[in-house]
């Protein structure tokens, strides 16, 4: 298991490579490529299948969406009523089509696919994830922004500090300098703040010079 943000990012194979991100003050997942299997590796490493709620493909290449269609399939017969949302190039709704046609099965829950382009493609939950066209193929920045530390409610309560905009400004780290000389400092009524991280996602079998100068500010994922 490998910890790279406030939320984890687990490894479901070392080769043909499949990770996800497990959000876990909402117990969404969003997988990362879906290779052959992938139902069973949920399976073996206990995740709950029916978070599943996006799955982004960098490229059609077999590896890549093998296992998508088994993995569509085993949450219809779970009875999933919600929705799922697939980012991927354009020609992934052709291949979702014939496979639905040739083994004549619809899904109970909606189905959204985004085309993937260079730029914004998820701002959600904190995390926002960026897409990069590279010779038709796309890779991934995954950037978590700072997050303010934990009030402590109790401790403002028991200084005698009524509810209001001041708690806001506190909790951002602002400090009041009072007429009698007496500083309030946010740094006493919040925990620490909580660094933000990012990781880049290359689909590439070969470490480039980009990649490389890359490393020195970023956690790298290779898909193979």
């Amino acid at each position: 298991m490998l910890r790279y943000l406030s939320f984890d990012t687990y490894i479901l194979k070392s080769t043909n490579i499949s990770f996800l991100i497990k959000l876990s003050a909402i117990k969404d997942i969003w997988v990362f490529s879906c290779i052959e299997g992938s139902q069973s590796n949920f399976l073996n490493q206990r995740f709950k299948i029916n978070n599943v709620s996006k799955i982004i493909i960098p490229n059609l290449h077999i590896s890549n969406i093998s296992g998508l269609l088994g993995l569509l399939s085993t949450l219809n017969l779970t009875g999933r009523t919600k929705s799922l949302h697939i980012y991927a190039p354009v020609d992934l709704k052709y291949y979702l089509d014939l496979g639905k046609k040739y083994s004549k099965t619809n899904f109970s829950y909606m189905l959204y696919i985004h085309v993937l382009k260079t730029g914004l493609i998820i701002n959600q939950y904190g995390c926002r994830i960026y897409a990069l066209n590279y010779h038709s193929n796309y890779e991934f920045f995954i950037i978590q922004s700072e997050k303010y530390g934990t009030f402590y409610l109790d401790k403002a309560r028991n200084n005698y500090l009524l509810p209001g905009p001041l708690y806001g400004k506190l909790k951002k780290g602002f400090s009041f300098l009072f007429p009698d000389g007496f500083i309030l400092s946010g740094s006493n009524f919040t925990a620490r703040n909580a660094l933000g991280s990012q990781i880049l996602c290359v689909c590439s079998s070969f470490y480039s010079r980009r990649v490389i100068e890359s490393m020195n500010k970023t956690r790298v994922i290779l898909f193979m």
